[in-house]
């Protein structure tokens, strides 16, 4: 909304009570619910600014501002964030990724001192932290469901270990090329701490290993998304955990574990008949394609042979091929090229015409 415009708005604005109709007569005689609702119609950068306008409009807009991105801002977000913090304490959500390193740890531990009810946090590429930032959100974040710390290479296993014994409610959870902090240590305790853990992101984590990833399925049954591209000492043993023991598993990414070979993916394709099975009688609110895996990256895994993967295929309808749908991705694997979906097969079928 133009400036002008909010002018127009802003004279037409009335208040209606005690049978009398009251007209405002300046901004800082906007209600609260009014004002915020004005707040929620602008972007992150513009709200900033309007908190500033008088100590109003500052205690309304710091108390109802539940979500803010600071993502904007190139050139000076740490002392903005030691500026803002103390005054969002209601802050859900804040998004503070960076195109270039700026946050230290004096931010991290301002807002774990002052925004306890902060449920998503995103520091991804956060190249200047240090396990500072973890021991304090580990205290004072501890409702944390989605935690983004992609990119953040200096946190150690030790550090991470030690958030989620605080941190317990994590949902969703990016570690992808957090080389010292996702090792097996730390995975084993995410197993054991975040029970309800749905997503995890592992991409070029190259120190996980089996050890971790089982331990992993056997902590996190909820589990529907991992991505494991580039943890390439994985072998079947961690797919076949996987497949035992997390039967909500919608998403799995294999990319570069050339580790792997056809006795993970007949695991997992004999986990849809064993669900399916485990399953029988409850009430089915889903289709068969909307159930079981429906995204898998196999690329560069060489070792894995056609009727192997077909089996997988055929066990899991959503798992696509064909252009445009590609959900079963297998680039890189040249003995993979006659894995076909069943759009495949549909496509060859010759409808039959009563003339």
């Amino acid at each position: 909304m133009k400036g002008g415009e909010l002018e127009v708005c802003f004279e037409r604005l009335m208040m209606v009570g005690g049978g009398r109709v009251n007209i405002i007569s300046d901004w800082n005689e906007i209600p609260m619910e009014l004002l915020l609702r004005i707040v929620s119609l602008l972007d992150d950068r513009t709200v900033i600014v309007a908190s500033a306008v008088c100590c109003g409009w500052r205690d309304a807009i710091c108390l109802g501002v539940t979500h803010l991105s600071l993502s904007w801002c190139i050139n000076n977000m740490n002392n903005m964030v030691l500026s803002l913090a103390p005054k969002f304490k209601n802050l859900r959500g804040l998004i503070l990724r960076q195109d270039k390193p700026q946050l230290l740890d004096n931010a991290v531990e301002m807002i774990a001192n002052n925004c306890h009810d902060l449920e998503d946090l995103d520091l991804s590429k956060s190249f200047k932290l240090s396990d500072r930032s973890l021991y304090a959100l580990a205290h004072g974040c501890q409702n944390l469901i989605k935690l983004n710390i992609s990119g953040c290479s200096s946190f150690s296993d030790n550090a991470l270990a030690y958030l989620t014994s605080y941190c317990k409610k994590l949902k969703i959870l990016n570690l992808c090329g957090c080389v010292k902090a996702a090792s097996d240590k730390a995975l084993k305790a995410i197993g054991c701490n975040c029970s309800q853990l749905q997503s995890l992101i592992l991409g070029w984590c190259e120190e996980v290993g089996d050890d971790g990833v089982t331990s992993l399925a056997h902590g996190c049954h909820d589990l529907r998304a991992l991505d494991l591209c580039g943890c390439v000492l994985i072998t079947d043993e961690s797919v076949i955990a996987l497949a035992n023991n997390c039967p909500h598993l919608r998403s799995l990414g294999l990319y570069y574990c050339q580790n792997i070979t056809d006795q993970a993916i007949y695991a997992l394709a004999h986990s849809r008949a064993t669900n399916k099975h485990q399953a029988w009688g409850s009430v089915r609110t889903r289709d068969e394609e909307g159930s079981g895996l429906m995204n898998l990256n196999i690329s560069q895994c060489t070792a894995l042979t056609p009727p192997a993967v077909q089996a997988l295929c055929d066990s899991f309808p959503a798992l696509h091929t064909c252009p445009g749908r590609h959900s079963l991705i297998i680039s890189g694997c040249l003995n993979l090229t006659s894995v076909h979906c069943a759009c495949a097969f549909q496509a060859h079928r010759v409808p039959h015409h009563a003339y």
